[in-house]
């Protein structure tokens, strides 16, 4: 039963997620941010994306039932009730929500409720089966966590803290599409229009390779606001150069061969960019 509904929250997302938001603390504070905050906004953080995932739940359990990866999902399997997945997801942002205001700020509580109400509304309720642009609207949910680490730290939103939303932004719908093109046969059949189910594998593998050159320019523009320095802008380079060759590789290939290779990367490339903004801030040079 706890297994369950640990489950809910979805704790592989969650950890790419606290990366993004270490990334917004030690930018914010230039260099190592107070031990109070990081553990109240990795906490308080981990409680609402973990309480917005198992809302997800309990809104998809229909689809999560065709699916042949989330059908074992715990709601879609019958071991937790979609009642107690809705209340749960619902008190753990209420949670998450005073911790922030009793231990940080206003701000990065409001934005962190409006994380998951963008989730919730926009992505799972409004966009996720009406349009393939689903995941490029919707992923700005995914893309709150350094506002939110910043806004703890400052009390309000900097330049550096929108360069790293617009970062996670850009990233998501390569990130997503490259996995989205491994199951597109479950996303048919659950009548789900991700890109490669209503355009096509050849026009989601020329997205991907759009976004990724994309992605590559917005970490380099970075540099100009001065908020970071050159160990961030040689590493920023190196991960977007090597993230633009899986992309190309996945372009050139044949059917959906080089799919996965690109998505993993995907996920090294976003971690390891985000640990390099936490180095780059943390060494003055």
């Amino acid at each position: 039963m706890i297994r369950d509904y640990v489950a809910l929250t979805k704790p592989k997302i969650i950890s790419l997620l606290l990366i993004t938001a270490l990334g917004g603390l030690f930018l914010a504070s230039k260099g190592l941010p107070q031990w109070q905050i990081v553990w109240v906004v990795l906490f308080a953080g981990s409680l609402a994306a973990g309480g917005a995932n198992a809302i997800n739940h309990f809104l998809d359990r229909d689809i999560d039932n065709i699916m042949q990866r989330t059908k074992e999902r715990p709601v879609a399997g019958k071991r937790v009730l979609p009642k107690n997945a809705l209340i749960f997801g619902i008190l753990l942002n209420i949670i998450a929500f005073v911790l922030l205001i009793l231990f940080a700020t206003w701000l990065s509580a409001i934005l962190t409720l409006a994380a998951t109400l963008v989730y919730v509304f926009v992505y799972t309720i409004g966009l996720k089966r009406s349009t393939p642009q689903n995941i490029v609207i919707g992923g700005a949910a995914g893309a709150f966590p350094p506002l939110i680490a910043w806004a703890a730290v400052t009390g309000d939103i900097g330049l550096g803290a929108v360069y790293l939303f617009a970062i996670v932004f850009f990233w998501t719908p390569p990130h997503f599409w490259a996995l989205a093109l491994m199951i597109k046969d479950d996303y048919a059949e659950a009548g789900i229009p991700m890109l490669p189910v209503v355009k096509g594998d050849a026009e989601t593998k020329k997205a991907i390779v759009l976004y990724v050159v994309l992605l590559l320019a917005l970490t380099l523009m970075m540099l100009v606001t001065r908020e970071v320095g050159w160990i961030y802008g040689i590493a920023s380079a190196c991960l977007g150069i090597g993230y633009l060759y899986y992309a190309i590789q996945l372009y050139r290939s044949e059917g959906i061969l080089k799919a996965k290779p690109a998505y993993l990367y995907s996920l090294a490339y976003l971690a390891l960019l985000f640990v390099f903004v936490m180095i780059d801030a943390s060494v003055a040079i």
